[in-house]
């Protein structure tokens, strides 16, 4: 009986999901004009890129505990857990910038590393159901080869740091793009929302 139930509740969880396909687009669109806008801007001192990463934490928590509503199960934890954590990360980097762009340049690799990994499996497991699973397997790959070029040793950490902050949310904005039209796209019975 738990089966059902937990089959009823993740296909009522798809439906509503693929009816707030427009919610994700929006998401999507606000990530790649806040890309735009940190590439154009002249962020040169330790405290702007903290500040700005902050910023961009504080944006991904509020935008993982949206998702919540519309992911299976298993999934709410997992957001709700990476909520949270961006929201202290932010928090702690507009609290304490000078720490933490210390730390940024030893964790932004691999951030980067664990979600290549994450969307390189996730457009595996779904090529057989979504047309657009290379897009996600390019932007894995994409995620990846980032995450060992931070890993080198830059002189100019600084234009590091800003590349790697615009780069996470032009990969966002692309990746909640992908999602909207996935679950724009897909019939609700067959729908697996992540």
């Amino acid at each position: 009986m738990d089966t059902i139930d937990t089959m009823f509740g993740d296909r009522e969880v798809a439906e509503e999901a693929s009816r707030s396909w427009w919610l994700f687009l929006l998401t999507g669109i606000a990530w790649l004009v806040f890309a735009l806008l940190v590439f154009q801007w002249d962020y040169t001192t330790v405290y702007a890129v903290s500040y700005l990463f902050g910023v961009v934490a504080l944006f991904a928590g509020a935008n993982e505990f949206l998702a919540i509503a519309v992911s299976t199960t298993g999934w709410k934890l997992a957001r709700g857990i990476l909520g949270v954590l961006f929201c202290i990360g932010g928090i702690w980097a507009l609290v304490h910038p000078h720490a933490a762009f210390q730390t940024l340049a030893a964790l932004i690799g691999f951030f980067y590393l664990f979600k290549g990994i994450f969307d390189v499996t996730v457009a595996a497991l779904t090529k057989s159901r979504f047309e657009l699973w290379w897009l996600q397997l390019t932007i894995g790959i994409l995620e990846i080869a980032i995450a060992f070029w931070v890993a080198g040793s830059f002189r100019e950490k600084t234009i590091l740091l800003v590349v790697s902050v615009g780069a996470i949310a032009l990969i966002r904005g692309v990746t909640e793009l992908f999602l909207a039209f996935k679950l724009r796209g897909g019939p609700p019975s067959r729908l697996a929302v992540a």
